[in-house]
């Protein structure tokens, strides 16, 4: 590490990027727990139930909620685990992880968004599992997105 990369590496502006890695992972988590426990469900053949809403039903027994054999929620839980992973590692200094969780974060918030159409203009039912997972996508998008401004944008010329 040079002189120059090491005084940039904990700028408040990278200590703020660190810290908000380190938010992003522990999100993750939460995400992976709901796509955990709805690949469980999947898999036992049981339907989660839901609390504020009644189409978990419907929406988890549609033709949706899986990818031929594999359970949708399986996939989802697979990139929270890989959101966790790569948020942990840029945290703790990985820069090419940031940019990764970058790619991830963006591909992962493009199908909720298919999936919320889905829902509403499809399938015309919510399920709180989904739109938990949903909203946990979109903060974990929003801290890509601050992370991207909080970039350190001056390059050294050589």
């Amino acid at each position: 590490m040079s002189a120059d990369s090491a005084s940039t590496a904990d700028t408040p502006r990278a200590r703020l990027r660190r810290r908000l890695y380190a938010v992003a992972a522990v999100i993750a988590l939460l995400g992976l727990a709901d796509g955990i426990y709805l690949t469980v469900e999947h898999v036992t053949g049981r339907t989660a139930e839901c609390v504020a809403s009644s189409g978990c039903q419907e929406v988890l027994s549609s033709k949706y909620a899986a990818v031929g054999p594999l359970p949708l929620a399986a996939i989802g839980a697979f990139a929270y685990f890989t959101v966790f992973g790569t948020t942990l590692l840029a945290a703790f200094g990985y820069p090419k992880c940031g940019s990764f969780f970058a790619f991830v974060i963006t591909l992962m918030f493009a199908t909720t968004l298919c999936l919320l159409y889905i829902m509403a203009f499809v399938l015309h039912a919510f399920c709180d599992y989904c739109l938990f997972s949903a909203a946990v996508t979109t903060v974990l998008t929003l801290i890509a997105i601050t992370n991207a401004f909080l970039r350190d944008r001056t390059r050294t010329i050589r």
